[in-house]
């Protein structure tokens, strides 16, 4: 016999979603930025996500500036330009299984606003260390054809991830020399 009172469980209306912003970074070869992390909940999710960078949006922070903050924040990348935003804000839900872990249990998924980047500098540029008073998001890094992105991250976000690939996919092309 229990002495705690059976609580209920997390309902997904219960709980908001957190305002966000994503960064589907080109390089001049039109291939896309994607880093890996561990997840920091057990599931049955694959044992490394790979994703494209992605992070909140401050209070009173315009999303294009929280982009490149976020861009900057976990890839080390100053040496880009906003080419296209995506014209909706795209949410996915947690799973139930995930609800009151992920996202440190104040959310039931997130709304993002994502943006495509060309990156215009050196692959020495990217730095995925952690900065100071911040926590690194990645431990790799790697560039990603276009069609390959959605299959690298997890089932529960897939279908933003088709959306966003899609939608940005004319932006997805080499530059010719001279270009960028």
């Amino acid at each position: 016999m229990s002495l705690l009172p059976d609580l209920p469980s997390l309902s997904h209306h219960a709980l908001p979603f957190r305002t966000c912003v994503g960064i589907m970074l080109l390089n001049r070869e039109g291939l896309v930025w994607v880093g890996r992390r561990r997840p920091k909940w057990a599931g049955d999710h694959q044992a490394y996500i790979w994703q494209m960078p992605q992070g909140g949006i401050e209070k009173f922070e315009a999303p294009r500036l929280a982009a490149l903050r976020e861009l900057r924040e976990e890839t080390g990348v100053t040496n880009a330009e906003v080419i296209g935003e995506h014209p909706e804000w795209l949410t996915y839900e947690l799973p139930d299984s995930l609800l009151g872990i992920a996202l440190k249990g104040r959310y039931r998924g997130q709304r993002q606003k994502w943006f495509a980047m060309r990156f215009l500098g050196e692959d020495s540029e990217i730095d995925i260390l952690p900065k100071e008073g911040t926590k690194a998001e990645f431990d790799t890094w790697r560039w990603a054809p276009l069609d390959s992105v959605p299959k690298l991250i997890v089932p529960f976000k897939r279908e933003i991830y088709e959306r966003v690939t899609g939608d940005f996919a004319h932006l997805a092309r080499p530059l010719a020399e001279g270009q960028g």
